[in-house]
């Protein structure tokens, strides 16, 4: 099975000295989904921050079979979709199809063929009418189904999900939750949610002091590390 995130001694020290990322490896392989987990500052969101070359290290990193480095990361930054913790953030047209319309608008596809890929995610996200209203007017769940909308509608092969459920109530995490697992991506889930990484997540990678501590089965990383999360 081919790896579509390939680390092998990733480190990063942050300028006041801060040494976040210590040698990390770690594999991610098409279709996979894999929990990373830990307590905060331990370099889960710093290693996130690699995948799209936002932060650059030394070591290894190679997404979709590229290296991230310059010359790759306007491909890259278009196989790797993030979801933020905070749906708001990445919701900012006058209504919802302008929004997910704008990540393929963006990569050259025509309006009408933007739109119409626009209206196919936003009913595969479960929100089938009511796309000329604006972000503001939607719920907590529903801005976060449209936010993933965005990213689907750029056709990424990895989907990166920064603590997904912070913001939702228990029905709109189960949701989002049935959802994502209908959706043939490879993840990568940052959580302290443990009921949520369980559910979504066969893997679990356990992140200490900018070190990966653990990999393996989530049921007995959870049971080994659970103080942490």
């Amino acid at each position: 099975m081919s790896c579509v995130v390939n680390a092998r001694g990733l480190r990063f020290r942050y300028e006041d000295g801060t040494e976040a990322l210590r040698g990390v490896d770690l594999h991610l392989h098409k279709g996979e989904s894999v929990a990373l987990l830990g307590p905060n500052r331990s370099g889960k969101t710093t290693f996130l921050l690699h995948l799209n070359g936002i932060l650059r290290g030394d070591g290894d990193l190679r997404v979709c079979d590229l290296p991230v480095t310059a010359p790759h990361l306007t491909t890259i930054r278009r196989k790797v979709g993030f979801l933020f913790q905070d749906p708001e953030d990445q919701l900012f047209r006058p209504t919802l199809l302008e929004d997910v319309a704008f990540g393929p608008l963006q990569a050259g596809l025509p309006r009408p063929e933007a739109e119409e890929r626009a209206r196919r995610v936003l009913c595969q996200v479960g929100i089938g009418d009511g796309w000329d209203r604006p972000p503001y007017h939607l719920s907590g769940g529903e801005k976060q189904r449209v936010a993933l909308a965005g990213i689907l509608a750029v056709q990424p092969e990895v989907l990166i999900l920064d603590e997904p459920t912070t913001h939702l109530d228990p029905p709109a995490r189960r949701t989002l939750l049935d959802l994502l697992l209908t959706l043939p991506q490879a993840k990568l889930v940052v959580t302290h949610d443990t009921a949520f990484a369980r559910a979504l997540c066969p893997r679990a990678v356990f992140f200490e002091s900018g070190r990966i501590a653990a990999d393996g089965p989530i049921a007995q990383i959870i049971d080994r590390f659970a103080w942490e999360i």
